[in-house]
């Protein structure tokens, strides 16, 4: 059973708040292994819901899954300058295997570019083998000690895709459209509104012509980098020789795409829906949607009640309804819901003798207000409703306090002021020069998070830099970020 200690407010230390929320709702552990973590059943339950949701999703758009090794050649990273400039402080390096000294050290994971490039080499001969389109689900291991658990750990779960196409235009549209399906999962599925847009040259993927990202706004005001989608150009194809011949006969380089999203995924949902009692899972990515709960005083209610909450659970899960019935002995009515009430089950429903007797249940909803009873005929379909409205309502309040959150046209002193008392997305004009960005980052540890997509963009275009009120190239979504 989870820590019934109150949980620190989320007003008085979200940090704190958030480490609390996750241990008492049993989602992760922290592992004897320094920087990992340990996913408990709780939390390893809501990744697979997103998994099988994302998965459906990649598998629309042609593409299939495969596995490619752990281990990597040493000598395969040096093959992209960028991109081993970019990974080499995370790396752990593997250079005893057997008992011997290995002729080559291999690198574990943290990212699978090189290996599976190197695969497509001798996968692709001609233009008819093109599109390549690939993910894997599998662990990556990149060497942070400074860990949050599910936000950043030195091992993580993910999904990454790796595809190959004739051309650049088919690359940069197969790129646009991972975005947006990562942009469906957040707001359909997790009920969390996003920002798409392009990262600045300085925070995109090692290796990458392109980097665009979905970000969210926790309800710290920090923005959280959700996932990842990359074009690649030919940067990979060119170290690992991926060529195919053309319908005209020529030898050419393929075009690259990369995109993936992790475990990180979780802690976003935690952070976006939790309260100060707990987490808060949208009915479609909880582990159980509904949680029976039977009340009775003697013997004899049990045995009625039971029976009857049994049928109610037989007729949920007949209706597609993931449900569960806490029948345990020994605990009283009000600690079960104070646990599955931690634990973000969407919704409670009481059975006691007198809704039995009525032919009805008593409704709690995890988001709040009064219990309402609802008839055992018809059920399912009732729930149904239930859950969509509950969906749609975590979506609304998280963009209503996204939007409360942001402000536009900033220049230095209103930018300044935002990010140091309050927080949130701040929109402002950028010249496009690096050393204006790193001396924001300086001074605030703010970052541009993207450069928005054209619907999230302001309706008058940014005349000047807010910072150096040099002319304007752009416009920058700034926020300080996890």
């Amino acid at each position: 059973m989870a820590d019934e200690k109150k949980l620190t407010p989320r007003a008085q230390d979200f940090s704190a708040w958030y480490n609390e929320v996750i241990m008492r709702a049993e989602l992760a552990d922290y592992s004897p292994v320094r920087g990992c973590m340990v996913i408990r059943p709780n939390g390893y339950a809501i990744w697979e819901q997103m998994t099988r949701a994302l998965d459906d999703m990649f598998k629309e758009h042609g593409v299939q899954n495969a596995y490619f090794p752990l281990l990597i050649p040493q000598s395969f990273l040096s093959k992209e300058a960028e991109h081993i400039e970019g990974f080499a402080p995370e790396l752990a390096v593997v250079t005893i295997g057997g008992g011997k000294v290995l002729e080559e050290p291999l690198v574990i994971r943290p990212t699978s570019e090189t290996i599976i490039y190197s695969m497509y080499a001798k996968w692709i001969q001609s233009y008819r083998d093109l599109p390549v389109l690939m993910n894997q689900w599998c662990n990556v291991l990149r060497w942070e000690m400074r860990t949050r658990l599910f936000l950043r750990t030195a091992e993580f779960l993910w999904q990454e895709g790796h595809t190959a196409h004739a051309s650049e235009a088919e690359a940069e549209a197969f790129t646009l459209t991972i975005l947006k399906t990562y942009r469906q999962f957040s707001e359909e599925w997790m009920a969390m509104p996003v920002l798409t847009g392009r990262k600045t040259d300085s925070e995109r993927f090692a290796g990458a012509l392109r980097t665009y990202c979905i970000e969210g706004l926790m309800q710290d005001n920090k923005a959280l980098q959700a996932g990842t989608s990359h074009n690649l150009g030919q940067n990979f194809a060119k170290a690992f020789q991926v060529t195919y011949q053309s319908a005209a006969g020529g030898l050419e380089y393929v075009w690259n795409t990369s995109w993936g999203v992790s475990t990180r995924l979780v802690g976003a949902l935690v952070m976006m829906h939790g309260d100060d009692n707990g987490i808060i899972s949208p009915p479609k990515l909880a582990q159980y949607q509904v949680v029976v709960v039977p009340i009775y005083k003697s013997d004899e209610e049990r045995a009625t009640v039971l029976e009857a909450a049994g049928q109610v659970l037989r007729e949920l899960k007949t209706g597609g309804i993931r449900a569960h019935l806490d029948a345990r002995d020994g605990l009283k009515p009000g600690a079960k819901y104070y646990e599955w009430e931690g634990r973000g089950v969407p919704f409670r429903l009481e059975v006691g003798p007198r809704d039995v007797a009525a032919g009805q249940v008593m409704l709690a909803r995890r988001t709040g207000g009064r219990k309402t009873p609802f008839a055992t005929q018809g059920l399912a379909h009732s729930l149904r409703i239930e859950m969509d409205a509950m969906q749609q309502d975590l979506f609304e309040a998280a963009r209503t306090r996204r939007e409360q959150n942001t402000i536009r046209g900033v220049t230095k002193a209103s930018f300044l002021d935002f990010i140091q008392r309050d927080g949130g997305f701040a929109y402002g004009g950028w010249c496009g020069d690096a050393k204006c960005e790193a001396d924001i980052k300086e001074q605030t540890k703010a970052t541009i998070r993207c450069l928005p997509d054209e619907e999230f963009r302001s309706p008058e275009a940014p005349a000047v830099c807010m910072w150096c009120g040099r002319k304007a190239v752009a416009e920058a979504v700034w926020a300080r970020a996890y």
